[in-house]
């Protein structure tokens, strides 16, 4: 009875651990790019000078306006004309991390 309830618990926290480990991995990722992505507070036209164009812009959106770019490796969020974030557009894996294809979603 202990066996089969020590196996239960295991199984049924083997997602919470892989999603632990994803989650660390995107925040290393993220910091060790984040020299080459606009920093808070630039402006529009200084995100274009020195980025250049996006390859999309999207429209605003809500109360204050929002406005996404996205560039090749990274998306950048304004408020207003400023930006309040800038993220990366993809994450690679690690070797430990299983893919999207491997866990059937």
């Amino acid at each position: 009875m202990r066996v089969k309830l020590l196996t239960l618990l295991l199984v049924a926290a083997a997602p919470i651990v892989r999603a632990d480990t994803l989650l660390l991995d995107s925040i290393e990722a993220n910091k060790a790019t984040a020299s080459s992505r606009p920093r808070g507070g630039m402006s529009m036209d200084k995100v274009e000078a020195q980025f250049g164009a996006p390859i999309e812009r999207h429209a605003a959106v809500g109360e204050p306006p929002i406005t996404r770019w996205d560039y090749p490796t990274f998306s950048v969020y304004f408020e207003y004309q400023l930006v309040i974030h800038a993220v990366p557009s993809t994450v690679e894996p690690s070797s430990a991390a299983p893919s999207a294809s491997a866990s059937g979603g």
